[in-house]
């Protein structure tokens, strides 16, 4: 006889969602990370407050999408997948974090629309791929290009930091900071290496009061009756513990039958650490950087001897040191020949507001330089640095891949217009969901215009139709809410950023719309605590 009980093939506590259920789950995660940032893009978008529930409670105050997904714990395995996609767009390229969430959620809100007219998420998909493409090669012959004139591709640079700059809070003074990006990047001569750039936030002042110094500022002071100016500096940069060297064995205990022998212990500790200093000065180094602490003894031993120690330089001041001095970071000091010492013109004390900072100029790797940051608070002085971050991210890009295309919402609705003329000449369903990225692609100036309270029908419509007839340099001026040539503007971006937001959104938004199924796995069992309390 056959039973009727229903069979369980999952393990006891795991889910499963199944086809119709699963999409709208994804969907609804999705949708609602898309809307959760996108009040934050363009020009006008508004802040977020984001707040943590630790003991040490921490405020940031950030319109940056990937800083508020980063922040954010989502449950949603659609919603995870968005967050993984700002976190991508901001690792390549810096900037466009909340433009690529931003798009994947539109393009799901259409295909919901799609799904429940009866056609299958597999044509959705098939003609979205063409729709990619077409934006794509119109995006491509849209790019200009001047990497070959030196003068022109810097006021490009300049109009793309000035683009990605008013988004962000430093907007009242993007010039003073595109000026700052710009020559800081130019600096690296094209290698991109952004850890020659150091930024460093000093509050007080306020953010127009933030300069660029050529070399390299250290956030630390020197030893006592330590030289404070070093010129032709020889520089040693370690990671050693320079305490005396303890029985560090957990538990161990030394007896002595006898208070003279633990003044011997003492004694034999001292000179340990005399010899380990001895060999440390027969590098022939006249400045001594030390990762770890420098106790009392040896940095006394090394105000005798002349020379400037410094200590607890944190790992990513020593490994930036290490690159711009060209030295190397050691540990043992037994082969002085084999070591690389770092060299600098001069070393000595700056101020910045009422902190003292080591400066070094003319160090070996030429492009380094040190932005400094002023601000009244410190979640301003935050937000001012992830801000300058993606400026220069994004332009280190650009000088790699010297494209540029119009910002302000003129390359999306460029995109739009050929993908609805290909979805014009397409037989089928797929001409639908071509469509459908087309609207798509028009929902990010329209937002936009949204977030500065402007009349955003109205202003879409007049740039579609400019569009339509030719005029590709047309997109909005958000200063006066009206729509303008983007060219007389300025308003660059860089065409890596814009096409890894087409391709990265478009890409999240497929994968999403090919789920079917959802499954939970059971959460784990807690094994009974029997220990006795």
């Amino acid at each position: 006889m056959v039973s009727l009980n229903p069979v369980q093939i999952l393990r006891m506590g795991a889910e499963e969602e199944k086809s119709e259920t699963a999409r709208m789950s994804s969907f609804v995660g999705a949708i609602a990370i898309g809307d959760l940032v996108k009040s934050t893009l363009g020009p006008k978008g508004m802040d977020k407050i984001l707040q943590t529930s630790s003991t040490n409670e921490t405020i940031q105050v950030t319109n940056d999408g990937a800083t508020i997904l980063k922040s954010i714990g989502v449950d949603n395995p659609a919603a995870k997948v968005l967050v993984d996609i700002s976190k991508v767009q901001d690792d390549e390229v810096g900037d466009g974090t909340t433009s690529v969430v931003v798009l994947a959620c539109e393009l799901l809100k259409e295909a919901e629309n799609l799904v429940a007219q009866k056609i299958h998420p597999q044509t959705v998909i098939a003609g979205w791929r063409k729709a990619v493409d077409a934006a794509r090669q119109a995006l491509t012959d849209a790019a200009r290009d001047n990497g070959k004139d030196p003068v022109k591709f810097r006021e490009d640079l300049m109009n793309i930091a000035r683009t990605t700059l008013s988004s962000k809070i430093l907007t009242q003074h993007k010039d003073l900071f595109s000026k700052l990006a710009v020559d800081s990047v130019l600096r690296l001569k094209g290698s991109g290496n952004l850890d020659a750039i150091q930024l460093i936030k000093k509050l007080g002042g306020n953010l127009s009061d933030s300069y660029l110094d050529e070399g390299f500022l250290l956030d630390k002071k020197v030893g006592v009756n330590q030289p404070k100016r070093v010129e032709n500096a020889k520089i040693l940069i370690a990671n050693t513990p320079m305490d005396t060297d303890k029985i560090k064995v957990f538990g161990s205990r030394v007896r002595v039958d006898a208070i003279s022998k633990v003044a011997q212990l003492e004694l034999a500790e001292k000179e340990k650490m005399k010899s380990k200093v001895e060999r440390i000065l027969k590098h022939g180094c006249n400045v001594f950087i030390n990762r770890q602490l420098i106790y009392n003894y040896p940095e006394q031993l090394f105000s005798d001897a002349g020379v400037m120690a410094i200590e607890h330089a944190d790992f990513e001041g020593v490994e930036r040191l290490a690159l711009v001095t060209g030295g190397e970071i050691v540990s043992t000091f037994d082969c002085p020949e084999k070591v690389k010492l770092g060299t600098c013109d001069l070393i000595e004390e700056v101020m910045i507001g009422e902190d003292k900072l080591l400066k070094f100029s003319g160090v070996a790797l030429g492009e380094a330089c040190t932005i400094v940051l002023r601000g009244a608070t410190q979640q301003i002085l935050d937000e001012a640095e992830r801000s300058l971050h993606d400026a220069l991210c994004v332009l280190s890009q650009t000088v790699k891949e010297t494209r540029t295309v119009y910002g302000g919402g003129c390359s999306e609705m460029l995109m739009a217009d050929a993908v609805s003329k290909l979805a014009a000449k397409t037989p089928g369903k797929e001409s639908v969901a071509m469509e459908a990225f087309a609207k798509s692609l028009r929902q990010l100036p329209t937002i936009i215009a949204d977030n500065g309270g402007y009349d955003s029908a109205d202003l879409i419509a007049q740039m579609r139709a400019a569009h339509t007839n030719g005029k590709h340099a047309i997109g909005l001026d958000m200063e006066r809410g009206r729509i303008a040539d983007m060219a007389e503007l300025g308003i660059t971006e860089s065409y890596q950023v814009k096409r890894q937001v087409l391709m990265s959104g478009a890409e999240a938004a497929e994968m999403i719309m090919r789920v079917d199924n959802i499954i939970r796995a059971a959460p784990r069992a807690r094994a009974p605590d029997h220990r006795h309390h």
